[in-house]
């Protein structure tokens, strides 16, 4: 008689993706019931002497928004997990989900940083709690903990998802691209994004080591040691477009597996772009003299951001649509995703601050 080991049990994939699926929705729950309270004219987690309670119509309006937004991280959420998903137009889907990318990255990449900081330089833990604060403490604990479970949950789903729509588009390594007719033309568009990315990059490095140039005085009053680490993360994200657009556009990269720059392309882009957009967006209702509204330098550094990153966008997506082209070309099955047959899930495969 043999003895077997029984094997250790292992989900299936469209068991696992159902599971990050309900982790994004309800990760969700939390800033949609604050923001709907809010609108219905609650002051829940609003200090009493808080600024928010005086901004009126322009708050509400952000309120509706920002509703609609994380709504629509509930709405991929279902696009990358059923069957469906795959039938929705290919811009129609990536767009939001470059946006929710680029909103949540530095989310991710910056809070646990400010938290760590916190408790390295034993912050005090009623911070946020001062009679003039914008919201209690409380509030930015459990919304930036929601934001950080969405953009994990969500990445988690879109990698394998992506993989399987997408994937031949970017199997290899670096140095394996075709010459192309628009060789030149991406040269010059990654040129000229590396070099507006120095504005914003170089701005958000003085801001992060402690300069004030370009910053009202109101804001400096308002730095702190999380203001410094949220321009740290610009950088950070400049960088990571310019060596993403620098790599693909002279493809220096040998053996570096395509997707490498790509990622950080994406990711660089969205941050860059989707934050500067939210961050001149905010400004626009800010009356003249009023002490919150941005320096001109600084709307500047936000504005180049926007546009660079969306720059790097709409040369990413004709990058795309050239590499589908050439794989057609080749006769290559659309769907070859990494020599898979076929997918789980009945798919087949072809300014942030943490309290």
């Amino acid at each position: 008689m043999t003895n077997r080991t029984a094997p250790a049990f292992a989900p299936a994939p469209g068991t696992v993706r159902a599971v990050l699926r309900a982790t994004a929705i309800a990760a969700c729950v939390p800033y949609l019931s604050l923001k709907i309270a809010w609108l219905a004219g609650s002051h829940l987690g609003i200090p009493a002497g808080s600024p928010l309670r005086r901004d009126g119509g322009p708050l509400m309006a952000f309120n509706a928004l920002t509703v609609l937004m994380d709504a629509a991280v509930i709405v991929l959420a279902f696009l990358l997990t059923r069957p469906w998903g795959r039938r929705v137009p290919a811009w129609l889907f990536v767009l939001p989900m470059w946006c929710a990318t680029g909103l949540l990255a530095p989310i991710v990449a910056v809070c646990p940083a400010q938290l760590l900081a916190g408790v390295l330089h034993a912050r005090p833990a009623s911070r946020g709690g001062d009679p003039g604060a914008l919201l209690a403490p409380w509030v930015w604990t459990v919304v930036y903990t929601g934001f950080i479970v969405q953009a994990l949950a969500l990445g988690a789903l879109f990698v394998p998802y992506a993989r399987e729509r997408w994937g031949h588009l970017w199997r290899g390594p670096l140095g394996a691209l075709p010459e192309s007719a628009t060789g030149p033309a991406r040269r010059l568009t990654a040129g000229l994004a590396a070099v507006l990315t120095v504005i914003p990059a170089g701005m958000h490095l003085l801001w992060a080591a402690g300069g004030t140039a370009g910053l009202s005085p109101a804001r400096v009053a308002a730095r702190d040691l999380d203001a410094r680490l949220n321009d740290a993360g610009y950088v950070l994200f400049a960088v990571l477009l310019a060596a993403g657009v620098l790599l693909l556009a002279y493809s220096r990269g040998g053996r570096v597996p395509l997707r490498v720059p790509l990622v950080a392309a994406w990711i660089g882009s969205g941050a860059l772009a989707c934050w500067g957009g939210w961050m001149t967006l905010t400004a626009l209702p800010v009356p003249a003299g009023d002490p919150k509204l941005p320096d001109p330098l600084m709307s500047l550094t936000y504005a180049v951001q926007m546009i660079v990153g969306m720059l790097v966008a709409v040369a990413g997506a004709h990058f795309f649509a050239e590499r589908d082209a050439q794989r057609r070309a080749e006769g290559e099955p659309e769907h070859a995703a990494d020599g898979a047959a076929s997918g789980p899930a009945g798919i087949r495969p072809g300014a942030v601050r943490c309290g």
